[in-house]
């Protein structure tokens, strides 16, 4: 069984798209289809989108969600990193070893968690 999407709620759609375009420029997620409440962005693997809440209720991060990036090396981590800093985003956790991961944690412009890493054992 495999992962084939996950969808983070925003409050603000036209800065949260501007985030992860820039974020996803050279990881291989490309932008592939967008209406007025969702954004989505696919690899040959999966597919990650943005929604307003269909409810129509604020968007809110999770406490103690997550979503983890597996990237392909301990370079692409800090610039994942860096970059995600530079668009606005809010530092979680520098780069770093730990367990049998390197991986960087930083909140996107809603707050959400996102991880870059990759298993280094």
């Amino acid at each position: 069984m495999n992962m084939n999407y996950v969808v983070l709620g925003t409050n603000n759609m036209p800065a949260a798209v501007q985030f992860y375009d820039a974020l996803f420029e050279q990881t291989g997620f490309m932008q592939t289809f967008a209406t007025d409440r969702m954004t989505y962005w696919q690899n040959d693997n999966m597919a990650f989108a943005l929604a307003i809440p269909f409810d129509e209720k604020e968007a809110t991060n999770g406490n103690g969600t997550m979503i983890g990036f597996g990237v392909d090396s301990e370079e692409e981590v800090m610039r994942l990193h860096q970059k995600a800093i530079a668009l606005g985003g809010r530092c979680e956790g520098k780069p770093n070893a730990r367990g049998p991961f390197f991986s960087a944690y930083v909140r996107d412009l809603d707050n959400n968690k996102l991880c870059f890493g990759i298993m280094t054992t």
